[in-house]
């Protein structure tokens, strides 16, 4: 990967704990159970050529799932084909995505659950659930601009 920024947070207060570098990605996804405070927060060029400036990725207090979040550079319009697209390739019963639109920054606030993307599996690294989003992100941007 490359141009890869990575750093932990603290939940509560989004206080920066700590920047990683490319060794952390083959830590387990799982480290979030043992460190719940934490979220960890990504920036890459990657992301950016899909129009997300960066991503984050946390264990939910709640459902106990991993979530990520992110800001997607889509227009408003495009709101039915991104749900229509969220609702086909997320597999869960629970709540599975969270999609609104920040007029004021022309993008997106998606949410959605890790724990219901298809190959999703906690004894992945970070590196793999980051390939996972990527992917996933990737097929709804082409299905958006199809």
């Amino acid at each position: 990967m490359i141009d890869l920024y990575i750093e932990r947070s603290d939940k509560e207060t989004e206080e920066f704990l700590a920047e990683e570098d490319a060794a952390f990605l083959q830590t387990k996804i799982s480290y979030l159970k043992d460190h719940q405070n934490e979220f960890v927060y990504f920036e890459a060029n990657e992301l950016n050529e899909l129009g997300v400036d960066s991503l984050s990725i946390e264990l939910d207090d709640v459902f106990g799932n991993y979530d990520v979040m992110l800001g997607l550079k889509l227009q408003k319009k495009q709101e039915p084909v991104m749900r229509a697209f969220l609702d086909h390739e997320l597999n869960g019963n629970d709540i599975k995505y969270d999609l609104m639109f920040d007029q004021g920054d022309g993008l997106w606030n998606v949410n959605f659950t890790l724990n219901y993307v298809t190959d999703f599996s906690e004894d992945m690294t970070f590196d793999a659930a980051f390939r996972l989003i990527i992917q996933l992100l990737e097929q709804l941007v082409k299905t958006v601009k199809g």
